[in-house]
């Protein structure tokens, strides 16, 4: 009974496959065949996670939420796959359970389908790959930011390999890109692997592929993402998580250019460019020898370094205009000078952001969501923002700045804070404005407590 309600599915407008305990394909219908580009034959000798090869396998999966609540999960469940030829492209998922008479779990069930238009434009807006040569994504004025991308100018056109280090949400992702749009491997694919969103086992399979009969379930050949990026460009995310056994096997694809698929007799050739990136200091797991030296230096040819957003206050206008222009494109005040009060733009500058621009974009988004298309006050940004908050009475000003100034100090004092509020934080402007250089402003704004 169960087989025919599936087969009624076959030639519905939604992408629906089944699996079972052990997430085994079991039934995938002809519109899920269209959009990821496996055929059904393909899929049914695998598992869900080896056709859809999404982060969200590995940390959210929408079944095993299923299996475990017992119950729904409801439809617009965002998330993003890789297709047969290695497109990333979104997809909205609900999931579901199946049980029999007596209540016990069969199997699970999980719908899929592209997203609206409107959806898909705000995806190629975000990030999207797109045929373009150029780093107009890199957002920012701030003079580290375009020294970096003066760099990378250069840089892109060569072969070398690239590390991106810096906090989590710093925007290496979205630098890797740039980078493979920007070089002359751009009519080739970029590949994304997350080295910390798979178990170790699961990484060298994903990396280099298998051969049928490499292990049980081998039951096709099966290429590995440094296959799929032929001619391309290979992003390793989280590079630091890499296991110790699979950075040996990494290390001979770079120098050598060949590898072997699991199960295969022969090398497989392969010519990519690596990029990596990662949030950990790699040279201080060396030392502690949780990574390997000669894998660092291979990756580090062009070592660049993102700065936090609080070291870059300037570039804050800058962003909080792309991200309002996403979150509130039908509105005329969809911008850092007419969106926001006076108090919020003040809380905005003086913020921390531990979770750097991703942070940004999360406190915008709910500034957004609170406003109702109104102008944002300090009231509507997150509550972490406000109980850090400027004391008016004690002359704080903003997280780590001191009260104790008077007299000339605080007069300095004043007027610095004053011409950086009126040239939005942008250093370079306020110490023009001032008649001063950059060091000088700086180290002022060190002496006088205010953020640097």
């Amino acid at each position: 009974m169960e087989h025919l309600s599936f087969e009624c599915c076959e030639a519905v407008p939604v992408g629906i496959f089944v699996v079972d305990a052990g997430m085994g394909i079991t039934f995938f219908n002809s519109t899920a065949e269209r959009i990821t580009g496996y055929s059904k034959s393909e899929a049914l000798s695998c598992k869900c996670f080896e056709i859809f090869r999404a982060a969200r396998c590995f940390e959210e999966c929408p079944l095993r939420a299923a299996l475990e609540k017992k119950d729904t999960v409801p439809f617009r469940t965002g998330n993003t796959i890789l297709t047969k030829d290695n497109r990333e492209i979104p997809i909205e998922i609900s999931a579901s359970v199946l049980s029999d008479e007596n209540g016990n779990i069969t199997c699970a069930i999980e719908c899929f389908q592209e997203p609206l238009p409107d959806a898909a434009r705000d995806r190629a807006k975000k990030g999207a790959p797109r045929n373009r040569a150029s780093f107009d994504d890199i957002i920012g004025t701030d003079p580290t930011i375009r020294h970096i991308v003066d760099i990378l100018t250069v840089a892109s056109k060569t072969d070398a390999h690239i590390l991106l280090t810096g906090e989590t949400g710093t925007g290496k992702d979205i630098l890797a890109r740039s980078i493979h749009r920007a070089s002359n491997r751009r009519e080739g694919r970029f590949v994304k692997v997350n080295c910390a969103a798979m178990p170790g086992e699961l990484l060298e399979s994903e990396f280099f592929g298998y051969k049928k009969g490499a292990f049980t379930d081998a039951k096709t050949d099966k290429p590995g993402r440094f296959q799929l990026a032929e001619g391309g460009t290979i992003f390793l995310d989280e590079i630091g998580d890499l296991p110790l056994a699979l950075q040996a096997k990494l290390l001979q694809v770079v120098d050598e250019k060949t590898f072997y698929p699991l199960g295969a007799s022969k090398p497989q050739s392969v010519d990519v460019r690596v990029i990596s990136s990662t949030n950990r200091n790699l040279a201080e797991m060396v030392e502690e020898g949780l990574f390997r030296e000669d894998l660092f230096y291979r990756l580090n040819v062009i070592g660049i370094e993102l700065p936090p957003l609080r070291d870059r206050p300037s570039d804050i206008p800058a962003l909080t205009d792309h991200f309002l222009s996403n979150f509130r494109p039908h509105d005329c005040g969809a911008s850092f000078e007419e969106a926001l009060s006076a108090e919020a733009k003040d809380l905005l500058f003086h913020y921390s952001y531990p979770g750097n621009i991703r942070e940004l974009k999360h406190i915008l988004e709910h500034a957004c969501i609170m406003s109702q298309g109104k102008p944002i006050t300090a009231a509507m940004l997150p509550p972490r923002l406000t109980a850090g908050a400027p004391s008016k009475q004690s002359g704080i000003d903003g997280p780590g700045a001191t009260t104790d100034f008077m007299g000339a100090d605080a007069e300095e004092r004043e007027l610095i804070l004053d011409t950086l509020r009126r040239q939005k934080w942008n250093r370079q402007k306020a110490a023009t404005a001032l008649s001063i250089d950059r060091t000088t402003l700086w180290r002022k704004m060190k002496r006088l407590g205010l953020r640097t």
